[in-house]
């Protein structure tokens, strides 16, 4: 027995569940859009939580200290680039109500200032980002400072070294140390950020690492740990641990799948619905189609086939990783509709010979094309529909990895193509 297509009726679907995706979904909100999100939250697990909007700039060889005037050199040299097609005032409005929205659901954000913030990756080196979370802000403090800080890390922990951090910020902060812990409670074979970051929202277990922590801190006026300080209520572990050790506590990303992408997957499942949102969450759209009334998206879970009726879409699937791009030995192409990307001639062009090549490789800057309303682009170069919208790394021109900036791509061109949704519903 074939089961009966449930259906849902949207003003707006998202596709996409990556911060792309749930970036437009907040701004949706925020604009009094009715929508429904789909899509597979897999790939945000990889993210380090950190915010970047211009990390780096072609192939300067220092970090990005000023994002803004990175900004500015961008659309000199690299007008077709997705953060150009954004204004700066746009971008900033975007980072504030994205942080904003964050920070009203329990996980707060430092707000995007003038300048980046100098943040510890999970080996010791060193990034520039725009945003952090709080629980991760104390960090870049203390090393700017040269505070005394002991770094923590656990038996059994993998891929997270308190020696390689230290062994790599040695010349830029002398007074920092390592030590390594015995987590509570896990004294046998491996231990995992994630189950120790749920451990670490039951009080005794707090109490007992800060105890724990206590005993190796000596001098330092700070401590820093992997990111393991709860999954839904970081800010609120965070400072319960401070109280009991009575030193400032932060955070550095371990390797992925991290925490802080765990706990950006799992507020925003928790809370979107809350906010009206239709969620159909680890679900794949396997069909989009378009008609004079809307569009209408199809998909399927345990229960049986679902069909979305949506007035506009917003297309944020991501590239590889994600599945919104596929390698095939032809070439590379988009999997949901077949628009057209722009990509090199041929496989042979993918690569550079060396790996480490400064330039990049061009296969990272494939993607599709958008016009100035964010709307896809046919190989004619007209609009594949009027309600169809675009947003994040599927854009091409871009290499956000080399950038430093795929949130900010994320972040600013799901806020543009909001923004030209809205128009367009608010016209009909």
């Amino acid at each position: 027995m074939t089961a009966e297509p449930r259906h849902f009726t949207t003003q707006l679907a998202v596709i996409g569940s990556g911060i792309a995706g749930f970036a437009a979904a907040i701004f949706a909100i925020n604009r009094k859009i009715v929508t429904a999100q789909v899509g597979n939250t897999g790939a945000l697990a990889y993210t380090t939580g950190y915010l970047d909007l211009i990390g780096k700039l072609g192939g300067a060889a220092g970090l990005v200290t000023d994002p803004w005037q990175a900004l500015a050199s961008l659309r000199e040299t690299e007008p077709k680039h997705p953060l150009c097609r954004v204004s700066a005032d746009d971008i900033q409005q975007a980072f504030a109500e994205f942080t904003d929205f964050l920070g009203a659901c329990g996980l707060a954000y430092s707000a995007p200032g003038a300048s980046n913030i100098t943040a510890l990756t999970p080996v010791g080196t060193l990034k520039q980002t725009l945003c952090v979370p709080a629980t991760m802000a104390a960090g870049p403090r203390a090393m700017a400072a040269n505070t005394p800080c002991v770094i923590v890390d656990f038996r059994g922990l993998k891929g997270f070294s308190g020696a390689e951090v230290v062994a790599n910020l040695r010349d830029r902060w002398p007074q920092l140390t390592t030590r390594r812990l015995v987590f509570p409670g896990m004294d046998r074979g491996e231990v995992y950020p994630e189950v120790m970051a749920r451990a670490l929202e039951v009080p005794a277990t707090r109490e007992q690492l800060a105890e724990a922590l206590n005993g190796v801190a000596g001098a330092a006026r700070v401590i820093g740990l992997p990111a393991i300080l709860g999954m839904h209520r970081p800010d609120h572990v965070r400072a319960e641990l401070e109280r009991l050790t009575g030193r400032e506590i932060f955070e550095i990303p371990t390797m992925p799948p991290s925490v802080p992408g765990i706990r950006l997957r799992e507020l925003f499942q928790q809370v979107l619905p809350q906010r009206g949102v239709t969620l159909i969450p680890q679900q794949r759209v396997t069909a989009l189609s378009f008609d004079g009334d809307g569009a209408t998206l199809a998909l399927s879970d345990s229960y049986g086939p679902i069909r979305v009726h949506a007035q506009a879409v917003i297309l944020a699937t991501g590239r590889f990783l994600s599945g919104g791009l596929e390698a095939h030995p032809a070439g590379i192409r988009e999997h949901l509709l077949d628009l057209p990307v722009t990509q090199p001639a041929g496989r042979a062009d993918w690569y550079r010979d060396r790996y480490t090549d400064p330039r990049g490789h061009p296969i990272h800057r494939a993607g599709i094309e958008v016009d100035d309303s964010f709307r896809p682009l046919t190989r004619e170069g007209r609009r594949y529909h009027d309600r169809l919208f675009a947003a994040g790394v599927i854009l091409a021109h871009q290499d956000w990895i080399r950038g430093r900036s795929g949130a900010g791509i994320a972040i600013a061109t799901s806020f543009r193509a909001v923004t030209e949704a809205k128009r367009f519903l608010s016209g009909r």
